[in-house]
Protein backbone atom coordinates (compact mmCIF):
# COMPACT_ATOMS: atom_id res chain seq x y z
CA UNK A 1 0.00 0.00 0.00
CA UNK A 2 1.62 3.26 -1.09
CA UNK A 3 0.85 6.68 0.29
CA UNK A 4 0.11 9.61 -2.05
CA UNK A 5 1.22 12.21 0.50
CA UNK A 6 4.46 13.95 -0.43
CA UNK A 7 6.38 14.77 2.79
CA UNK A 8 9.43 16.23 1.03
CA UNK A 9 9.93 19.96 1.31
CA UNK A 10 9.64 21.92 -1.92
CA UNK A 11 12.87 22.98 -3.60
CA UNK A 12 11.76 26.60 -3.79
CA UNK A 13 10.16 27.75 -0.52
CA UNK A 14 7.68 30.18 -2.08
CA UNK A 15 6.42 27.82 -4.70
CA UNK A 16 3.23 26.00 -3.76
CA UNK A 17 3.10 22.26 -3.76
CA UNK A 18 1.31 20.80 -6.70
CA UNK A 19 -1.74 18.75 -5.99
CA UNK A 20 -2.22 15.29 -7.34
CA UNK A 21 -4.72 16.73 -9.86
CA UNK A 22 -2.05 19.16 -11.15
CA UNK A 23 0.50 16.36 -11.31
CA UNK A 24 -1.87 14.23 -13.33
CA UNK A 25 -2.80 17.11 -15.63
CA UNK A 26 0.80 18.26 -16.26
CA UNK A 27 2.38 14.84 -16.14
CA UNK A 28 4.76 16.01 -13.41
CA UNK A 29 5.19 15.20 -9.76
CA UNK A 30 5.71 18.84 -8.80
CA UNK A 31 9.36 18.91 -9.88
CA UNK A 32 10.89 21.71 -11.87
CA UNK A 33 11.47 21.03 -15.53
CA UNK A 34 10.52 17.38 -15.69
CA UNK A 35 9.69 16.55 -19.28
CA UNK A 36 10.54 20.07 -20.47
CA UNK A 37 13.19 21.38 -22.81
CA UNK A 38 16.14 23.44 -21.49
CA UNK A 39 14.64 26.76 -22.61
CA UNK A 40 11.39 26.29 -20.71
CA UNK A 41 13.22 25.13 -17.57
CA UNK A 42 15.11 28.44 -17.37
CA UNK A 43 11.88 30.39 -17.71
CA UNK A 44 10.16 28.32 -15.06
CA UNK A 45 13.10 28.70 -12.66
CA UNK A 46 13.11 32.46 -13.18
CA UNK A 47 9.38 32.65 -12.58
CA UNK A 48 9.57 30.57 -9.39
CA UNK A 49 12.56 32.46 -7.93
CA UNK A 50 11.36 35.98 -8.81
CA UNK A 51 9.95 36.56 -5.31
CA UNK A 52 12.91 35.10 -3.42
CA UNK A 53 15.32 37.18 -1.33
CA UNK A 54 17.77 39.49 -3.05
CA UNK A 55 21.19 40.25 -1.58
CA UNK A 56 22.81 43.66 -1.88
CA UNK A 57 26.33 44.36 -0.70
CA UNK A 58 26.95 47.85 0.74
CA UNK A 59 29.57 50.03 -0.95
CA UNK A 60 31.64 50.14 2.26
CA UNK A 61 32.02 46.36 2.19
CA UNK A 62 32.98 46.46 -1.48
CA UNK A 63 35.58 49.16 -0.74
CA UNK A 64 36.99 47.12 2.13
CA UNK A 65 37.25 44.10 -0.15
CA UNK A 66 39.15 46.12 -2.76
CA UNK A 67 41.51 47.56 -0.14
CA UNK A 68 42.15 44.13 1.36
CA UNK A 69 42.87 42.67 -2.06
CA UNK A 70 45.32 45.50 -2.84
CA UNK A 71 47.05 45.05 0.52
CA UNK A 72 47.34 41.29 0.04
CA UNK A 73 48.89 41.67 -3.42
CA UNK A 74 51.29 44.48 -2.43
CA UNK A 75 54.93 43.49 -1.98
CA UNK A 76 56.14 43.09 1.59
CA UNK A 77 58.26 45.87 3.03
CA UNK A 78 61.23 45.20 5.26
CA UNK A 79 61.20 47.82 8.02
CA UNK A 80 63.68 46.01 10.27
CA UNK A 81 66.47 48.58 9.62
CA UNK A 82 64.19 51.52 10.45
CA UNK A 83 62.93 49.79 13.59
CA UNK A 84 66.47 48.96 14.75
CA UNK A 85 67.59 52.56 14.14
CA UNK A 86 64.62 53.97 16.11
CA UNK A 87 65.21 51.52 18.99
CA UNK A 88 68.85 52.54 19.16
CA UNK A 89 67.93 56.26 19.18
CA UNK A 90 65.34 55.73 21.95
CA UNK A 91 67.73 53.67 24.08
CA UNK A 92 70.55 56.15 23.50
CA UNK A 93 68.32 59.10 24.40
CA UNK A 94 68.88 60.81 21.04
CA UNK A 95 65.39 60.33 19.59
CA UNK A 96 63.55 63.61 19.12
CA UNK A 97 59.81 63.79 18.55
CA UNK A 98 58.62 65.92 15.64
CA UNK A 99 55.78 67.62 17.51
CA UNK A 100 54.49 69.53 14.47
CA UNK A 101 54.35 66.34 12.41
CA UNK A 102 52.67 64.49 15.27
CA UNK A 103 50.05 67.25 15.64
CA UNK A 104 49.37 67.21 11.88
CA UNK A 105 48.86 63.43 11.94
CA UNK A 106 46.51 63.71 14.92
CA UNK A 107 44.46 66.40 13.21
CA UNK A 108 44.28 64.39 9.98
CA UNK A 109 42.91 61.38 11.83
CA UNK A 110 40.29 63.53 13.62
CA UNK A 111 39.05 65.43 10.58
Amino acid sequence: MSSSIDTRSPFFPRSGRSTSAESTRTGQAGGVGQGMGPESVGGELSARTAGDAKVTIPEGVKDFSRIKKAAMTAPEQDNSEKIARLKAQIQGGTYEVDYDGLADKMLQSEF
